[in-house]
């Protein structure tokens, strides 16, 4: 029916205590993480950005010799 409240009494409440819970939650697992030291998150990236320079121009590379080779096709 047009006008009528479809909500629920009681709903709000419980929501509100599943969110304060969930954060609870959270705050009670954030003090078990064990965060990486500062020398090997830089040697990380270091070595991620080394590998995706490695792999561009190992692609541009093939780039380069398939267009090449195509070209040769008449």
């Amino acid at each position: 029916m047009i006008g009528n409240d479809t909500s629920q009494p009681g709903k709000a409440p419980e929501f509100i205590n599943g969110i304060t819970s969930y954060f609870k939650g959270v705050k009670s697992e954030w003090g078990k993480i064990s965060w990486p030291e500062k020398r090997q998150v830089v040697a990380e990236t270091l070595f991620v950005i080394v590998i995706v320079f490695v792999f561009t121009v190992s692609v541009y590379l093939m780039d380069i010799i398939f267009k090449g080779l195509l070209g040769l096709i008449k």
